[in-house]
């Protein structure tokens, strides 16, 4: 199983991220965890003690070099296009239980875009652990896909866009939708987040009824209260953990070549 977890920022989309990560561990599932989001911090919100501490690999400088022939921020010279990436998620990740944590940082973009050595890597490693590793990935995206391609689209069994009520978050959840089915990323859903009474449902539902739901999570002041603590939402008593397991069952019923 392949997710990507996207959204616009504030939405609640690392915490929804977070949970998924925790909700399959308890299944006892191995699951790579990527924070693609240089705004997020999944670590803290999955739990894993020292996370935060982990550098992004955007920011190796050595290792890029080392890997692409080229020093990081360098445009417009010769670098390796296929870096060597399969020893990366087990060298710069950290454990917990049969959680695996990697975060990718950003990369500082000029104009339309950025193919330079830090660029080049990401995505190698991405395409990598979406196309030859066989545990549970889950990646905290940005607003954007910006980590995606072509190739690698049709790797992911779902792009999750988690939406809040309100009209800049679903007009995020549209334009994410559009950019996905252009490099033909088609097996998209929605989760509605911080929903606070079924009129905030109706909302979501009547408004962006083209698009298919795969869960509700409520608004919860114990999520708020778990971020301010520095502790995961997950191991707070909050029914958002038990509707989460609800979204992973229906992804394992529906039969793969469906999602």
């Amino acid at each position: 199983m392949k997710l990507a977890i996207s959204g616009k920022g504030g939405v609640g989309k690392t915490t929804i991220a977070a949970f998924l990560v925790r909700v399959l561990n308890e299944q006892g599932r191995q699951v790579l965890a990527i924070d693609a989001d240089p705004d997020a911090n999944l670590a803290a919100a999955v739990g894993i003690a020292g996370g935060e501490s982990v550098t992004p690999i955007s920011a190796m400088k050595a290792l890029i070099e080392e890997r692409t022939g080229a020093k990081a921020g360098s445009i417009g010279s010769f670098f390796k296009l296929n870096p060597k990436v399969d020893d990366l998620p087990e060298k710069l990740s950290v454990r917990m239980e049969g959680i695996r944590l990697m975060r990718l940082g950003g990369v500082s973009k000029g104009g339309g875009g950025c193919i330079c050595p830090e660029s080049t890597l990401l995505k190698a490693l991405v395409t990598h652990v979406l196309l030859a590793r066989n545990e549970v990935v889950v990646m905290d995206m940005e607003a954007g896909i910006e980590h995606l391609g072509r190739g690698t689209a049709s790797a992911m069994d779902k792009l999750i866009i988690v939406v809040e009520p309100g009209r800049r978050s679903m007009d995020t959840a549209r334009n994410t939708q559009r950019l996905a089915q252009e490099i033909g990323l088609t097996k998209i859903s929605l989760v509605g987040n911080k929903i606070r009474n079924p009129e905030d449902r109706r909302f979501l539902e009547e408004n962006l009824g083209e698009m298919e739901w795969l869960g509700f999570s409520p608004y919860d002041e114990r999520i708020i209260d778990a971020d301010l603590r520095g502790t995961s939402p997950y191991d707070t008593d909050t029914v958002a953990k038990e509707e989460v397991r609800k979204m992973v069952a229906s992804l394992y019923r529906t039969p793969m070549e469906d999602l």
